[in-house]
Order: C-alpha cells, then sequence, then structure tokens
C-alpha cells in the first residue's frame, strides 16, 4: 500500500492517471440481489462510506462474474432465517469463515472455478464482504438489534484473522504473511490489491526450502485508520509473536508499493500522515498503541525490520526489480525542519514517514515490529511493497495483462518470502 508522503507519494497520485473508469461494463448499478422475507432487512438503513460503493457497476460486476454473488444471498437467506441473536452468531462465524475458505480455495486450485474471473483475484473476497457487512447492517436495523460485534465477527473470520493455525513443534518452521483489502477504489472500483491475492495463494500452504519445509498462515487486513487504532492488528498477531519454540520464525507484512518494483523496507515510522482510508477517514499524529500488550516505552520513533534484505534482493526472484529502502523522513523537534535521509534515525529527532512511508502499509509493519520487540522475540520481521499492479485496460473487469500481472507479482514475493527463511 502506497504511502502519501515520502518516496512512494507518486504512486497515489499516478493511480488517477493510470486507471481509467468503468463506463464500459454493461452492468447496472444497482445492489446485488436477494430473497429476503419483507420484514427482515431494513434497506433504508445508510451505508457507510464503503458499503454505499458496492452499488457502483464494477463491484457489481465482479460479485456476479465470480459468483461471490452467490455467497451473498446465501448469507442473506441464513441470516434471515436465524430466531435469536445467538443463532445470528452462528450465520456470521459460519459464513464468515467459509467466505475465507471459498476465497483460499478458489486461489490455490482446491475449488472448481465458476464464472470468469481467476481463482486467484482477491476483489470478490472483498466485495463479498462489504456487501455482507451491509446485509448485517438492514438486518439489524430491521430486527432492532445492535450489530457492532457481530460486524466484527463477520469482519475478522472472513479474514483469515481466527484461523491462523501455527504448528507447535520445535522444529517446525513458521511463518505469517499479511495482506491487505484493495484501496483508493473511488479513483477506480475495479482495483484490486496484489497483496491480498497474495495472502490468498499462501494461506495454509507448505514451502519447500534448502532448510526444510516452511509452513505459512496469512491473514487480511483492512484499510482503515480506526480498526487499527482499536488493536486489530496486535490482537491477530501476538499469539503468534512470542518467544520460544511455539512462536514464529519470520512475519512478512505486505502491501502494495510503487510502480515497476518491489521495496524491502528497512524503517517504519510511528507516524500517520493523513491520507484517506476507505472509509475517507483521515487520521494524523502519534501511531496509537493499544494496552494490553507487549510494547517499548517509551514508543519508538522508528523501528527496524530484520529480514535479511540484501541476501532477499540479490537473489533471481522474478520479473521486477527488487531494491532495499534505507530511505526515512525525519523531524527536528527544535526547529521543526524535515529531512529525507538514508543513514538511519538521528536520536531525538520525530518521526515524519518510514520506508513504508506514513499510510497504513508503514503502520503495519510498525506495529508488527514494535510487537516482536516488547516480546523480544527471537522471529525475523519486516515489510514487502510491491510493485503497483494497476487495472485492466479498455474499461474491462480483466485481461491477461492485469492477471498476468498479478501471477508475476504473487509468485515474486513467494520466492521472496522464501528467501527470507532460507537467508535468516
Amino acid at each position: 500500500m502506497a504511502n502519501s508522503r515520502g518516496p512512494l507519494r507518486p504512486t497515489l497520485l499516478l493511480l488517477s492517471g493510470l486507471l481509467a473508469g468503468t463506463a464500459g461494463l454493461g452492468v447496472a448499478t444497482t445492489s446485488s440481489a436477494t430473497a429476503a422475507p419483507a420484514d427482515c432487512l431494513d434497506t433504508s438503513v445508510e451505508p457507510t462510506v464503503e458499503q454505499a460503493r458496492v452499488d457502483r457497476a464494477a463491484p457489481q460486476a465482479i460479485l456476479r462474474r465470480s459468483r461471490a454473488d452467490e455467497r451473498v444471498e446465501a448469507f442473506t437467506e441464513a441470516l434471515c432465517a436465524a430466531d435469536d441473536r445467538a443463532a445470528a452468531r452462528r450465520v456470521v462465524v459460519d459464513e464468515g469463515r467459509d467466505l475465507w475458505t471459498w476465497a483460499t480455495d478458489r486461489a490455490q486450485g482446491r475449488e472448481r472455478v465458476r464464472g470468469s474471473l481467476p481463482g486467484g483475484d482477491d476483489r470478490p473476497l472483498y466485495w463479498a464482504r462489504v456487501s455482507m457487512t451491509r446485509v448485517l447492517a438492514q438486518w439489524g436495523a430491521a430486527q432492532d438489534e445492535p450489530v457492532t460485534g457481530l460486524t466484527d465477527r463477520l469482519e475478522t473470520t472472513s479474514r483469515g484473522q481466527d484461523t491462523v493455525d501455527v504448528p507447535t513443534e520445535r522444529r517446525a518452521t513458521k511463518v505469517v504473511v499479511t495482506g491487505f483489502d484493495p484501496f483508493t477504489l473511488d479513483v477506480d472500483a475495479r482495483i484490486g490489491n496484489p497483496s491480498g491475492a497474495v495472502a490468498l495463494a499462501l494461506d495454509g500452504r507448505t514451502l519447500r526450502t534448502a532448510d526444510g519445509p516452511v509452513r505459512i498462515e496469512t491473514a487480511m487486513f483492512p484499510v482503515r485508520w480506526d480498526d487499527f487504532a482499536a488493536g486489530e492488528v496486535e490482537r491477530t498477531l501476538a499469539p503468534y509473536v512470542q518467544r520460544g519454540p511455539q512462536g514464529l520464525d519470520a512475519l512478512v507484512t505486505v502491501s502494495q508499493g510503487r510502480p515497476d518494483q518491489f521495496d524491502l523496507e528497512v524503517w517504519n515510522g510511528a507516524n500517520r500522515g493523513g491520507f484517506a482510508d476507505n472509509e475517507n477517514v483521515e487520521r494524523t499524529g502519534l501511531v496509537p498503541i493499544p494496552d494490553g500488550y507487549p510494547t517499548v516505552r517509551p514508543q519508538p520513533q522508528f523501528t527496524l525490520s530484520d529480514l535479511p534484505m540484501e541476501a532477499m534482493a540479490a537473489r533471481d526472484t522474478g520479473r521486477y526489480e527488487v531494491v532495499v529502502n534505507h530511505e526515512i523522513t525525519e523531524k527536528d523537534p527544535a526547529t521543526g525542519e524535515e529531512r529525507t535521509t538514508t543513514d538511519g534515525p538521528t536520536p531525538g529527532f520525530l518521526a515524519v514517514a518510514g520506508g513504508p512511508g506514513d499510510y497504513l502499509s508503514n503502520e503495519i509493519a510498525y506495529r508488527a515490529t514494535l510487537l516482536r520487540d516488547g516480546v523480544r522475540s527471537w522471529n525475523v520481521g519486516g515489510h514487502v511493497h510491491t510493485p503497483v499492479l494497476g487495472v485492466p485496460g479498455e474499461e474491462k473487469l480483466t485481461d491477461a495483462a492485469y492477471e498476468g500481472r498479478r501471477a508475476a507479482m504473487v509468485r515474486q514475493t513467494t520466492r521472496l518470502v522464501r528467501a527470507a527463511l532460507e537467508e535468516r
């Protein structure tokens, strides 16, 4: 995920020039059809900013052409058949986990791909989840039931956050890889995120390396500032970032960065730059760390990734250049002067941007490495920025070039993860 300032800042500005509209998709801008009873859903409920985008042509086409709309319809029917809150909670948990399983099985070839979008496409999972949260809000309004807790469970289960299952035996090598939802969807609703495709492709996989098998578990995260402030990253990762043989060997956070290259990010900053998230919310200031988790006091301005980056970059991992990015931006608190440097943080200076920038890419890397340092864990951790995926040409929903770029990025990220384990 590109940052809003620093070395990757042009990416977010460039997207508006790279991406086309969706006028040629040929679908109506109406929400997915459901056969819900008339008194089950209150469709007058105002959707969130994120939910409202579902009605656009591209999301509707993605849902229909992947058959993900059938998942939404099944969820709606099951929810409307629930006769109390306990039953509704079971529906939410079961359907959320089933959605994650469907998406990972589809990406890894365990599920026959129905529809006309390839299994590796991360977009159907995203739009199905957002559609389901909207249905849940409509159900809650009609039943006069608060749904915040149910929505949280739906988000958690459909992102793989509660099914991370790393081996506990001493000799097992284990790694967690994280990905993100699509973002900048007001620029073009056809956008996907290669880090999300990586997460779907790798969840539960075993890689064969020079040092033996490596078990990979993955989880997805939203592009929303307030979810991070509420501790979503720490809640998901803390059980596995621990000292001793039951802890992880590596934690690799992944997001989309700048065009035509991978960046291996060395320093992660403690500053939020304020670029709008998927709810069009902006947040600035010091990254807020939730109580109840191991951390470092006083809160550091920068954390250091310790993946074997130089060795990873030296490998022939694929079609894109791999760059080790040492750049940070910092501020002198006495004068307010900012400077960009590759020499590492200056003692006493304040973070403005880490290598991953000052957006949520940087923040997940900062939180993950801060958690590692708070635990004094032996695992290695760091952030990988993929190239920008872009969108299909000629207002299409997909094309061979788009699918080829995504597949190449998934393959190269997988090889970089393997290299991180072999070189550590």
